[in-house]
């Protein structure tokens, strides 16, 4: 938190010299009340309390400047940290493989970078304003207590060990409580997350009572850590105010003995327990802040993780980012577990490799790692043996941007962005011009339905391109990849969403503008690969059968098997 404060350490001086002005009227003020009631009201001297009227005018002024000041430091300095925060972490996430997200799980990684976030404002807040203020108030309060009553003096001190306890028993239960608080913030984010993108299928398995309750589980798990912790802060307000009020009740009586006898004068007393009033509030101010702490250290903790975590993938400054040739892909055994899971690979011993004007093609059941085998193309995961290499570079080899601009990668599920058709079309290259636009839709059979948009190009899109449908989705993530015009293009089941009207027309466009790439494509449907020059067919892991269709037919049964179910006997004849 100090590491972010101290990058505005102009603001940090201005604020500590406006908590000096802070003291100067709260303590000033009483001081000058003394005076003027001794020196002036008490012998009925009107000149005196002039003076010291105007003296008090002058401070209060000072005083407001001050407070000014610090208001305005305060705010800017906090606000500037949390949003130096949320750079700081966003940058960092974008830095993470996907081990990294399986690791913090984006519900968390969201609460990171909004609430906690927000904790660590709050705490700082308080401390540039009364972290700095309180110590210096207090220390200040009791210099001006034993100078004006040594003999009363002892009242506040006796009471200084209990306070002290009370605020270190209450940071100590506060801490594990709001460890668990944020936890379950967690847990609420990724219910709710989960029930706004579920929602369609929520609603047609009439599952809402299911989620409701679901949601009021973690909902209640964090309300009831939420009280504890509240309950806990709110004793503390009352505890202080008995020990305050019963060390003003002891003081004044005291303090009434000294001026019959004639030890103490009537202004004294009063300056002595705005003193008390000052140092006790002060104590308690403080308090608050210390109270404060473990629930801003945890905040502090969590982020902190964010930032500390290393991504196992990176950027890799000194790689590689230009070869002469491209559109080369080769496999060499390779192998792949996830982190953790050695024991049992998704991948085993892949090998095949591809050239330009070539398309290579992966089909298998559900689960036997068609989609992982491509993902570590781009690195979103590294091989755990053997070697991928693209244009004869291995891929751990390249600068990882460099790498990823030479892939177009169309996911499983159409992601658009909340803009655009023409900005999400850029996506992949941002000073791509009108024509490329209309070219790359009209190969990825898109240009019709765009031109139906009364905005055309300028459409916009929803959160998600959730006005779009699932086909019309697939086709403009297509026609973006198209846009980039990459080495290798990987349609990871991208054609899924398509009738087989337009997927036949979309491949055959595709055949004439990939002469100079590799094509990678993941599908289901037999219909789709049939006419790729080398089709992989997987079974947990394992490559089973390598060839074109025909030679598949014939050697390999699994293959058979799903042709058989999808295509006609003539077909497979």
């Amino acid at each position: 938190m100090w590491r972010y404060t101290m990058k505005y350490k102009g603001l940090v001086f201005l604020n500590f010299l406006s908590v000096f002005g802070f003291i100067l009227i709260e303590l000033g003020l009483p001081t000058l009340l003394a005076k003027m009631i001794d020196n002036g009201i008490a012998v009925n001297d009107f000149g005196e309390v002039k003076y010291y009227g105007m003296i008090m005018i002058a401070i209060c002024l000072i005083g407001l400047v001050a407070l000014m000041f610090l208001a305005y430091c305060g705010s800017k300095i906090t606000t500037s940290i949390v949003r130096d925060i949320r750079d700081d972490i966003f940058e960092k996430t974008q830095s993470f493989s996907h081990r990294e997200y399986d690791q913090f799980g984006v519900s968390s990684l969201v609460t990171r970078t909004t609430n906690d976030a927000f904790q660590v404002m709050q705490f700082m807040q308080m401390i540039l304003r009364m972290g700095m203020m309180t110590p210096l108030m207090f220390i200040s309060s009791f210099i001006m207590i034993v100078r004006t009553s040594p003999s009363l003096s002892w009242v506040v001190f006796a009471a200084i060990p209990f306070l002290l306890i009370g605020v270190l028993l209450i940071g100590k239960k506060s801490e594990p409580l709001s460890e668990s608080q944020q936890s379950n913030l967690d847990a609420i984010n990724l219910n709710l997350r989960e029930n706004l993108t579920g929602l369609r299928v929520i609603r047609a398995f009439v599952n809402e009572k299911f989620q409701e309750k679901r949601f009021k589980v973690v909902n209640d798990a964090y309300a009831t850590v939420s009280k504890k912790l509240f309950k806990l802060m709110a004793y503390a307000q009352p505890g202080f105010s008995v020990v305050f009020n019963i060390i003003f009740a002891v003081v004044i009586w005291l303090g009434v003995g000294q001026i019959n006898t004639g030890d103490l004068q009537v202004g004294n007393l009063i300056a002595f327990i705005e003193y008390i009033f000052h140092a006790l509030f002060s104590f308690m101010l403080f308090a608050n802040v210390f109270m404060m702490y473990p629930r801003a250290a945890v905040s502090a903790h969590r982020i902190e993780e964010v930032l500390a975590t290393e991504p196992v993938i990176t950027e890799n400054e000194n790689g590689i980012t230009e070869t002469k040739t491209h559109g080369y892909l080769t496999f060499e055994n390779v192998t792949f577990a996830y982190p953790g899971n050695t024991e049992t690979p998704i991948i085993r011993d892949v090998s095949f490799s591809s050239k330009p004007g070539e398309t290579i093609a992966f089909i298998g059941s559900t689960g036997s790692g068609k989609s992982t085998l491509i993902q570590l193309i781009p690195r979103f995961y590294d091989v755990t043996k053997g070697r991928i290499l693209l244009d004869g570079v291995d891929v751990r080899d390249y600068k990882l941007s460099a790498l990823r601009k030479k892939i177009g990668y169309i996911p499983q599920k159409a992601l658009l962005f909340t803009g655009t058709i023409a900005e999400n079309m850029r996506y992949g290259k941002w000073n791509a011009t009108t024509g490329e636009l209309e070219e790359a839709s009209d190969i990825a059979q898109a240009k019709e339905f765009i031109s139906l948009k009364p905005a055309q190009y300028d459409e916009l899109l929803a959160e998600g391109g959730s006005n779009m449908s699932g086909g019309q989705k697939q086709r403009l993530s297509i026609a973006r990849a198209i846009v980039k015009k990459p080495d290798v293009y990987i349609f990871d089941d991208s054609f899924s969403a398509l009738d087989y009207q337009t997927d036949a027309k979309l491949r055959a466009r595709l055949k004439s503008e990939t002469k100079e790439a590799t094509v990678l494509i993941v599908a289901q449907r037999v219909g789709t690969i049939m006419h790729a020059d080398k089709i992989l067919v997987l079974n947990e892991g394992e490559v089973i059968g390598m060839g074109t269709h025909k030679e598949l037919l014939k050697t390999c049964d699994v293959y058979y098997d799903i042709a058989a179910s999808q295509l006609s006997k003539e077909e497979l004849a």
